[in-house]
């Protein structure tokens, strides 16, 4: 069905064919439901692959990545297409629209997608709401993404990542702050020390205060140095929060296919997909081996087969996630990489 579909839904800009795409979706399986035959075309998770992972228990280790469902709007759709685990956000306390379109970009010759979204969403109130009125009907992991609002200054962008944190703990399972987006300005000077620190420690004790601890995890860029990622390993010793997610987007332009004046023309932003996949393994290798594989992480950038999720997870990862691999391979590509992995 994707294969028919695709042709058809990149005619459209970018963010268009998504909410096309995730509507067909949703109306196909509210379809189904309603006859009883959702389970036949939605075969439920495959969970030969299951794991524990940061406390949690995935009924497999292919999830979701951030960005994809920001307003948590598809976690049915999501969880129907056979994913372990999905990642809701990028949230800020309150609404923001993001940055102008277009924002969005296919580069198709190299199977990626270049974005400077700007964390666009409802807010972290709507999208609280939408995951308690849908907590004891999923069947499937959930982690919350969380950073700050554009407008927030750097100083106080700590009391933003613990609005969000607060008023998602009891419907997410685990979080994920946001420190290395491109598209916000300055966000990225989050990742050093001093700030970091901060905000990752404010986290861990709002969250040793709770009944129920939640994993908090760190994403980063692929665009550190050694030095930098040494000194997040050590923020993250210190902090002991749960893992980390290796890698965001990637700033660097370098050995695409596509012909540098469309590249060029389209600005900045960060590229997903295929070309982030060597950038985005060898920062996995280093932080496994730096950190002597103590830290668990979540693998995600250019997977988009069997053997790139299998190399990842030979590099360290305890987990993966797609993004672009899942919009140019469509559904399928799910159950071929979730049966294509190797145990561990």
């Amino acid at each position: 069905m994707y294969k028919i579909l695709k042709p058809i839904l990149f005619l459209f800009p970018p963010e268009i064919a998504h909410g096309i795409a995730m509507s067909l979706a949703t109306v196909q399986i509210k379809m189904l439901w309603t006859i009883g035959m959702v389970k036949v075309f939605y075969p439920p998770q495959i969970e030969r692959v299951k794991t524990r992972v940061f406390g949690l228990d995935f009924p497999n280790r292919l999830g979701l990545a951030a960005g994809f469902d920001k307003n948590g709007e598809y976690i049915d759709v999501i969880q129907h297409l056979g994913f372990g685990f999905v990642e809701v956000g990028t949230v800020t306390p309150r609404p923001q629209k993001g940055n102008p379109r277009p924002r969005l970009f296919r580069l198709i010759k190299d199977e990626a997608i270049i974005n400077r979204m700007g964390f666009n969403n409802e807010g972290v109130d709507k999208l609280a709401a939408r995951l308690k009125y849908f907590h004891n009907e999923r069947n499937i992991i959930v982690g919350g993404n969380i950073g700050k609002n554009k407008d927030t200054p750097n100083e106080n962008a700590v009391d933003d990542y613990l609005i969000c944190f607060e008023k998602l703990h009891d419907y997410v399972d685990y979080f994920v702050v946001n420190v290395s987006s491109p598209n916000t300005p300055n966000l990225r000077s989050l990742q050093e020390k001093g700030p970091l620190k901060n905000i990752l420690s404010t986290l861990q004790e709002a969250n040793l205060k709770k009944e129920k601890q939640k994993p908090i995890l760190l994403k980063i860029a692929p665009d550190l140095s050694e030095p930098q990622v040494d000194d997040i390993i050590e923020i993250i010793e210190e902090t002991n929060i749960a893992g980390a997610i290796l890698s965001n987007t990637t700033i660097d332009r370098s050995g695409l296919e596509t012909e540098s004046n469309i590249v060029d023309s389209i600005g900045n932003g960060g590229l997903s997909g295929r070309p982030l996949q060597k950038k985005a393994l060898k920062l996995q290798e280093y932080f496994y081996k730096k950190s002597n594989g103590k830290i668990p992480f979540i693998g995600v950038g250019g997977i988009n087969s069997a053997d790139t999720a299998n190399q990842c997870l030979e590099a360290g990862a305890s987990l993966i996630q797609l993004y672009t691999g899942f919009i140019y391979g469509g559904p399928k590509i799910i159950h071929e990489i979730i049966s294509g992995l190797k145990k561990q």
